[in-house]
C-alpha cells in the first residue's frame, strides 16, 4: 500500500541502509529475510560472539525481539495520546538481563516475527495523518511517528547485515579449524624401506637354495633307477 509520509528527521545511516525502499514494506518482510541468513548456521556459530563486548547472532535476534516490544508500546501511544513522552532503554542491559541463554534463536525469531506482524498490520490500517503525530523522547526529542517507521526499518537492515558479517567471520574459523585438525600422512622411514627389502632379499635366498638342493636329489634317483634294470 502507497503512502504519502510526512518529512522524518531520523540518522542519515538507517535512511542508507533502506536504500529507497517503503520502509512499512521492508519491515514486513525482515522475518523472512532473517530466517534466510540464519538458514544451516550451526548452534556454535549462532552462539559465538565474532569480538570483545560485540554481539553474537542469537544476541543480535533477542535484541530485535526486544526492540520489537518496545517499539510496539510507542508507536501506540504516539498514535493515541497527545505528545507522549518516549523513554530510551539500555539495549546491552537487556540482552544480558533477561535470560536469553535459555532460549534458541529460532524461538527469538519466531518472538519478533509475531510482533512485527501486529505491528506492521497496525501501521497499515492508521491513516496517513497519523503518521504526522509525535512523541517526546527523553534523549533524541520531538520524534514522529513516520521517523520511528524510518528508523526501525533501517534498524533492520542494519542488523542483517551485522548477522552477514557474524555468520562469514564464524564460516572461515570454522574452516581454519577444520584444516588444522587435518595432518600430513607420515612417509615411511628410511629405516622401515631397508628393512623391507632385506626380508625380501633373504626369502629369495632361501627359496634359491631349495630349489638346488631338490634338483641334486632328483638326479640321484634317476640314477639307481637306471642301476636295476
Amino acid at each position: 500500500m502507497s503512502r504519502n509520509y510526512p518529512p522524518i528527521t531520523t540518522h542519515e545511516r538507517y535512511l542508507s541502509a533502506l536504500e529507497g525502499r517503503d520502509p512499512l514494506e521492508s519491515m514486513r518482510k525482515a522475518p523472512k529475510r532473517l530466517r534466510k541468513l540464519l538458514k544451516g548456521l550451526s548452534r556454535k556459530r549462532l552462539e559465538r560472539r565474532p569480538g570483545e563486548g560485540q554481539w553474537s547472532i542469537k544476541e543480535v535476534l533477542a535484541h530485535l525481539a526486544d526492540g520489537e516490544v518496545v517499539l510496539g508500546a510507542r508507536i501506540r501511544m504516539v498514535a493515541a495520546m497527545a505528545r507522549p513522552i518516549i523513554v530510551g532503554y539500555d539495549q546491552d542491559a537487556l540482552v544480558a538481563g533477561l535470560a536469553y541463554d535459555k532460549v534458541d534463536a529460532e524461538e527469538l525469531l519466531a518472538n519478533f516475527a509475531a510482533v512485527r506482524a501486529i505491528n506492521v498490520a497496525l501501521l497499515e490500517r492508521l491513516p496517513d495523518e497519523a503518521f504526522a503525530r509525535v512523541g517526546l523522547h527523553n534523549e533524541r526529542g520531538e520524534e514522529s511517528l513516520a521517523t520511528m517507521v524510518f528508523m526501525y526499518a533501517g534498524h533492520d537492515r542494519l542488523h542483517e547485515q551485522q548477522i552477514e558479517r557474524s555468520s562469514a567471520a564464524g564460516g572461515r574459523r570454522e574452516r581454519k579449524a577444520k584444516d588444522a585438525t587435518i595432518a600430513p600422512a607420515t612417509p615411511a622411514s628410511s629405516t622401515a624401506v631397508e628393512t623391507g627389502a632385506s626380508e625380501r632379499a633373504g626369502k629369495s635366498a632361501r627359496k634359491q637354495r631349495k630349489q638346488a638342493k631338490n634338483g641334486k636329489h632328483g638326479k640321484r634317483k634317476s640314477r639307481a633307477l637306471a642301476n636295476v634294470s
